[in-house]
């Protein structure tokens, strides 16, 4: 909230309706409104809103609220599968039937302006943020994930950031008493103001209770707001969401949120035991927007309205205006409608928890949101037309192709020298030491991968985590994954093969994949290169969702993910990668055709399933090696991929592999140092000489596998390959000296290797 409309309109006055002047088009402005948008406004409402309705209406009109600028696009993605309980969009998170009465209810959302500002408090809060979003269906969360990316680790600002991100997320996380069992961290330029912090959970619940609906309805019922007090920490937080981060935005710190585990643990609790009861009507996180988002999307859903007071809102700071009641976005806090009579049983069991318990409202037929305070109305608005779907704005925005993407696709192969025997060694060293490529062990040793559930892939190294639902046969698979780099060079190709690569990973690790949701990271959509990627990226990920049977389930869209640098346009160079994340729920019956990546076995043969490429583009190698940034993205075909993943589930199926490693970042070499790595084994592969070295070994071509095999399976296991038309090839064995060598030339000492992988990050933040 600008400093200057704080002080125009409130001052020290305390009559609400005497400091309610009619706010003007410039305030509508300053608080992120288009000229039109207040004329909508005044139209709906049939008069001039006062300061707080026109407060209303900038947050829940912002995109970070109403998707106006996206929900055209989200809607072409596919939602429905035989699976889908709750698709995109009807409830807080998407729910997905895995079968024998259980489903998994999961979601993945941003915290990344937050986490610019204030990183330990930004990511912390994102962490209780979608979590929130779990359990408030009545699913327990039982494993979480997280996608990040940070700007060149040599600065002061981003060893800043990761230090806070990270102990944000695993002191949240940790004391929360959920695990983070996974993730990914990228690292570029592009990301050096702004960062991304994509939070991933995962809960179970059991279909015989049905799950609770974010909805209001039934004259007359209590409305109740549950969970800790609320304070002036993240009001317009939203609304800072939904804009550049620029050198003015350090004065917006107040609207990052403050967070407390130790409360959102209790609230759970709390909240699945009211679940249980069948008392509750709705129930919704107060998260982006507080109080006035939940009131207001609950109300629409369910064709009523509500009569708010909010002198009755627990509140942790005397003298809170109305506006900041309503646009709080304090943490660990849930509205609540319950059935009328049934107010002495929810208050019983809030009591026992000790947690805030007061009842603020009730429900009316009006369809209207009526806010009072002191006495007095100081808000009166409907509530369809403040919510997505109802009567928030929509819009088609222009998009054309950046300039960048013509001169990408020049890029000649035959323009960069192929590497020397002798150069192998180095450019290995030198990726498996980079920071994309290097051990995250510095990060995943700050988080309880462990606590509250049985994580049956730790310390059994898999493409993704395997995490067994308690009591049961059943494993959940999950992963996050994009490549903002392959995005940027192909929105359309690069989105299609994080869906590609998130289902590969899922498979590798003896998985079947189910559904996706996802998190969609990208610059200012009012600039046309922008909304090109943007556009460009659902396209690929709609083509590649109904490829692989995975409906989107729901997920965020995060724009403004873009610096306004002084004395610049602010144009698509000031945008971070185009980073459409994608989290995906994969399922695992039992144990048997669980899959790992490290080599088991002295002697075990070593294939790759897929066909090699003379590609390097868009690679790591390529990128920071060559120091090449622009080029195609890299070699792929969606039907191709599909086969190759097929191949690889009859092989785990049949028993014929020992172990399965997903060939991406860093190409094939660094897949093969990545399994060999577990166990300290070393290996001797031999080129293709039909490929350019640095293509067969670096080149980060799309659909392949690398899979290692018992002596004894060979016949059977080429045969089934022959069976299935499918290409492969012999690249060499394991073997125990730990000595790296191709083309029998030795490249490496496992110890070597070792130790350039796990010091990396303890270097650099140290």
């Amino acid at each position: 909230m600008p400093t200057e409309i704080i002080k125009t309109y409130l001052g020290s006055k305390n009559k609400y309706t005497k400091m309610e002047q009619t706010p003007t088009l410039e305030t509508a402005r300053k608080l992120g409104l288009l000229p039109e948008e207040f004329d909508q406004i005044k139209e709906i409402l049939g008069r001039n809103p006062n300061f707080t309705e026109l407060s209303i209406f900038s947050v829940m009109w912002s995109e970070h609220c109403s998707y106006k600028n996206s929900i055209v696009w989200l809607k072409k993605l596919p939602k429905d599968s035989p699976r889908m309980l709750a698709k995109a969009g009807e409830e807080n998170a998407g729910l997905v039937d895995i079968g024998d009465g259980l489903a998994c209810c999961f979601k993945i959302e941003s915290h990344n302006h937050p986490s610019a500002l204030e990183p330990y408090q930004g990511a912390a809060t994102g962490v209780g943020g979608i979590n929130r979003d779990i359990f408030t269906m009545g699913a327990r969360p039982i494993a979480q994930l997280n996608s990040l990316r940070f700007g060149n680790l040599e600065t002061a600002r981003t060893k800043f950031l990761v230090k806070g991100v990270v102990k944000g997320i695993g002191d949240y996380g940790n004391a929360f008493g959920v695990p983070t069992v996974g993730g990914e961290v990228y690292f570029d330029d592009c990301y050096e103001i702004n960062p991304l912090v994509n939070a991933f959970s995962a809960g179970i619940l059991d279909t015989k209770n049905p799950p609770a609906r974010a909805t209001s309805y039934g004259v007359g019922n209590p409305v109740f707001i549950v969970g800790s007090a609320t304070g002036k920490d993240g009001i317009h937080g939203a609304t800072f969401a939904s804009e550049d981060i620029s050198d003015k935005s350090t004065a917006k710190l107040p609207a990052v949120q403050v967070g407390d585990p130790f409360q959102e643990k209790l609230l759970l609790e709390a909240t699945l035991e009211i679940i249980q009861t069948g008392y509750v009507i709705g129930i919704q996180d107060m998260g982006a927007a507080g109080i006035i988002c939940s009131t207001s999307e609950m109300s629409a859903k369910g064709k009523h309205g509500m009569r708010i007071n909010l002198d009755l809102v627990p509140m942790r700071q005397p003298n809170m205006k109305p506006f900041e009641i309503l646009l709080s976005e304090s943490q660990e806090r849930m509205l609540v409608v319950i059935q009328k009579g049934k107010e002495t049983e929810i208050q019983r069991i809030f009591d026992k928890w000790d947690l805030h318990c007061a009842q603020i409202g009730e429900v009316t037929n009006t369809e209207r949101l009526h806010f009072y305070m002191g006495g007095e109305l100081v808000a009166d608005v409907p509530a369809e037309p403040l919510v997505l779907g109802g009567g928030a704005p929509v819009y088609y925005r222009e998009y054309s192709e950046p300039a960048y993407f013509k001169e990408f696709q020049k890029f000649d192969i035959q323009t960069v020298s192929d590497i020397s025997e002798a150069e192998i060694s180095e450019v290995a060293k030198f990726l498996i030491a980079h920071p994309n490529i290097c051990s995250r062990a510095w990060i995943y040793e700050q988080y309880d991968s462990m606590v509250g559930t049985a994580n049956t892939s730790t310390n059994q190294p898999s493409d993704a985590a395997i995490v067994n639902v308690k009591g049961t046969n059943k494993n959940i698979v999950i992963t996050v994954d994009c490549n903002g780099r392959y995005v940027k060079s192909n929105p359309e190709e690069g989105c299609a093969i994080a869906v590609a690569e998130a289902a590969r990973n899922v498979v590798c690790s003896g998985g079947e994949p189910v559904a996706i949701t996802n998190n969609l990271n990208f610059g200012n959509p009012y600039l046309p290169e922008v909304y090109w990627q943007f556009v460009g990226a659902i396209m690929g990920m709609k083509k590649a969702c109904e490829k692989f049977g995975t409906p989107v389930t729901g997920g965020n869209v995060s724009f403004y993910n873009q610096s306004t640098p002084k004395n610049s346009s602010g144009g698509v160079e000031n945008a971070v990668f185009p980073t459409p994340t994608i989290g995906m729920l994969g399922l695992l019956e039992g144990v048997e055709n669980k899959m790992t990546l490290d080599f088991k076995e002295n002697g075990d043969l070593i294939y790759l399933v897929g066909r090699s490429e003379n590609c390097i583009n868009s690679s790591e190698y390529l990128y920071s090696y060559r120091k090449i940034k622009g080029s195609p993205s890299p070699k792929f075909d969606l039907d191709y991929e599909y086969q190759v993943q097929e191949a690889v589930k009859q092989l785990i199926s049949q028993k014929l592999i020992h172990s399965a490693h997903d060939c991406s970042d860093g190409g094939l070499l660094i897949a093969l140092i990545e399994s060999a790595m577990p166990r300290g084994f070393g290996f001797s592969i031999n080129t293709d000489q039909d490929f350019r070295k640095d293509a067969f070994l670096f080149g980060e071509a799309q659909s392949r596998i690398v899979v290692s095999i018992s002596p004894a399976h060979q016949i059977k296991f080429e045969g089934l390959l022959e069976d299935l038309d499918m290409d492969f090839s012999f690249l060499g064995t394991v073997n125990k000296g730990g000595i790296l060598e191709v083309d029998r030339r030795e490249i490496m000492l496992m110890s070597v290797a070792k130790s350039l992988f796990f010091s990396t990050l303890p270097n650099y933040l140290a």
